[in-house]
């Protein structure tokens, strides 16, 4: 559900959106659209994934294969390490849920910019 309301409120901006379940997923999405003529401008990897691979470590995978890659960190755990300092654990920017219309578009054209 919270994957979905980050997906329609990013179209409702004007993005485009993909969705995957987990890192492992956005990591192979990742791969096949850089290896393809649509690559993504950038990508929102939740900290925490029940049962999947995380942000952290979709991170560090999507860095190998791009290190150029814009990535934003998202967690409902604001007191986490990683929210407050995104940039020492390879992100470019951060967001917490739950999501606020305002915060998520401005974490994104930061990112895009590079002003994160």
């Amino acid at each position: 559900m919270i994957r979905d309301t980050a997906a329609n409120l990013l179209d409702f901006f004007g993005y485009e959106v993909d969705t995957a379940a987990d890192g492992e997923t956005a990591v192979r999405m990742y791969k096949e659209a850089l290896a393809g003529a649509r690559p993504y401008a950038a990508v929102i990897l939740d900290l925490t994934v029940s049962g999947g691979m995380g942000g952290k470590e979709a991170a560090r995978l999507l860095r190998e294969i791009d290190p150029g890659a814009r990535i934003i960190v998202s967690s409902g755990y604001h007191t986490d390490p990683v929210m407050a300092s995104p940039r020492e654990y390879g992100f470019d920017g951060a967001v917490a849920k739950p999501y606020r219309m305002d915060e998520l578009g401005k974490a994104v054209r930061a990112v895009l910019s590079g002003r994160a």
